[in-house]
């Protein structure tokens, strides 16, 4: 498409994956000239880039779609339970064209720098390939896991095989027919990798430092009786979902552990796994907040892990025992376990034994070398603050956001930044996010900052800024609500873990989806509420300045208690 420099634009978008094709839609549809800015070739983010064996959404297919239009929920067709990586990405893709977005995208172009000017209240953003771009909102729809880690191993670029990051998987199909292959780490995406690189693979080698529990998908062809009565009654289950703590169905849990006599309990935890997915989280109300309630629930795991696996050290090793349940990210798989009783696969714990170094013709550990022909890299993303601090961002007066965030995120509500005028962001950092159906977070974000812009629109206000005050309240709140869960007794991505240097602290909001939402409403019905907007000079406006009424009290927000813990 043309350059766009000519032109001042009213909002640029950064990120076609979900969020930012909404985005896109949304704000055109409300007059305002938009543009998204995209480094990939084509829309679909997260599952654009994440194209390795097995990738699959963890939230089921007739919940992980766009409820903006009523003609799409009901003509679209999903075709399993948990839509796989090709199915979502062809979903983002018809959803592009059917509402003509594409030529509103500017594809190859990667930002890496955008910068506030007080002089002229506008927001100049630079590309890697030296183009700029001008407009007077910026709107980042990064994704909170679009920044992949590849691991600082000595001598990981010695290596003369074929190596691979599933965060960056390529898009011609890896054939691993007779190869060793090495995986390293057991996180989500190794869960659902490892068993089909297996059926392939020569031999695996599975490389773990920390196990995580999964619980199985049960997947397969969608059922139509499911899909019948989700597109019939589709305004109804979208309700009720933005009213729970997740914003997944059947998820949220009435009683605590204690409540419950043990018959009832295990009748409940085999329930939910028989379900499968990741309704186990919410297995009883106080799981994440209860030592005693999440050990029931961690011990009837790792009970099904060892009937699944035959070698008992194998299974010994494949059991989480130094974190609860779902304080890191709850895996849900198709026959993880099971593959570790196939004769062409082992598990190797390097937390015993680690790596040492990458040599040229493989890996090799403090007591053993392993030859490989394949490398995968299953090691994670700099979560959340990652891809925003691979921009410089620069507001107010020259803030950057990588000092601003040096001793973790602050945002108010997820949304804004102190010292950042006209900045939005989805789903950031102080948000559900990760921790409820990311598709739910999205709508709910794109809406709000949509309804932002409205309002400044009709009342005349060129700029609004966070104060640092409902910042700092804000950053409490989140704080207050985590500190009490057993969320911050793991070394998980959600509290920068994973990340050699990054600072600890906890970064989604875990107050729940619905409470979280509640807020947000308050602060918009409130004349935004937290808030301070102001007439641009240099449009000719009176440069006159409206602070409204300071963010919701603290009391008043540490006083809503958070729902039992969300998903992701």
């Amino acid at each position: 498409m043309a350059d766009q420099k000519s032109a001042v634009l009213d909002v640029i978008v950064v990120g076609a994956g979900f969020a930012g094709l909404y985005l896109l839609y949304r704000l055109r549809t409300l007059g305002f000239r938009t543009l998204v800015i995209e480094a990939a070739d084509g829309v679909g983010g997260t599952w654009y880039w994440n194209r390795y064996p097995g990738a699959r959404c963890d939230v089921e297919s007739m919940a992980y779609s766009y409820s903006f239009s009523e003609t799409l929920e009901q003509d679209w067709v999903w075709t399993e339970r948990y839509a796989a990586q090709p199915e979502i990405l062809a979903y983002a893709n018809h959803v592009t064209d059917r509402f003509g977005l594409r030529e509103h995208i500017r594809f190859n172009t990667r930002v890496a720098s955008a910068c506030y000017s007080s002089t002229n209240d506008l927001w100049t953003l630079a590309s890697d390939q030296g183009l700029t771009f001008d407009a007077r909102f910026v709107v980042m729809a990064l994704g909170c896991l679009s920044a992949p880690h590849r691991p600082e191993i000595p001598g990981l670029g010695e290596f003369a095989g074929e190596c691979y990051h599933t965060g960056y998987w390529p898009h011609q199909e890896v054939d691993f027919r007779g190869k060793t292959v090495g995986v390293i780490g057991t996180g989500s995406s190794a869960v659902q990798a490892v068993p089909l690189i297996a059926e392939q693979a020569k031999h695996l080698h599975v490389f773990q430092r920390t196990p995580n529990f999964s619980i199985p998908a049960w997947n397969g062809p969608l059922d139509k009786d499911n899909e019948r009565y989700w597109k019939e009654n589709y305004p109804t289950l979208r309700a009720q979902s933005k009213r729970t703590s997740s914003g997944i169905l059947n998820m949220d849990s009435d009683h605590c552990a204690a409540e419950m006599s043990p018959e009832e309990q295990q009748k409940e935890l085999e329930r939910r796994w028989q379900h499968g997915g990741l309704i186990m989280w919410n297995a009883f109300q106080d799981l994440m907040t209860d030592a005693a309630s999440n050990e029931l629930a961690a011990s009837f795991v790792r009970r099904k892990i060892r009937e699944k696996v035959k070698d008992r050290k194998t299974a010994d090793l494949l059991c989480p025992e130094n974190h609860p349940l779902g304080s890191k990210r709850l895996c849900v798989d198709s026959g993880y376990y099971e593959t570790f009783n196939r004769e062409n696969v082992s598990l190797i714990d390097i937390r015993c034994d680690p790596i040492e170094t990458i040599t040229a013709l493989g890996l090799r550990t403090g007591h053993q070398s392993y030859d490989l022909d394949v490398l995968v890299l299953a090691t994670g993303f700099d979560a959340m603050t990652g891809p925003m601090l691979k921009i410089d961002i620069r507001g107010r007066a020259g803030a950057r956001i990588s000092e601003k965030w040096s001793d973790g995120p602050r945002t108010y509500l997820g949304l804004a930044m102190a010292e950042f005028p006209n900045l939005f962001i989805v789903t950031g950092p102080g948000s559900p996010s990760v921790l409820s159906n990311v598709l739910l977070a999205i709508e709910q974000h794109v809406d709000w900052i949509s309804d932002c812009l409205c309002y400044m629109r009709s009342t005349g206000f060129d700029i609004i800024e966070a104060s640092r005050k409902a910042e700092d309240d804000w950053v409490r709140h989140v704080n207050d609500v985590a500190s009490p869960t057993l969320y911050t007794h793991s070394d998980s991505w959600y509290m920068g873990a994973n990340i050699p240097g990054k600072p600890r602290a906890f970064m989604p909001y875990v107050g729940g989806a619905a409470n979280y939402r509640d807020f947000c409403d308050e602060v918009s019905d409130q004349d935004y509420a937290g808030f301070t907007m102001s007439k641009s000079a240099a449009t000719g406006h009176e440069n006159t300045v409206v602070s409204p009424k300071g963010p919701t009290s603290t009391d008043s927000q540490t006083s809503r208690q958070p729902r039992s813990n969300p998903a992701s």
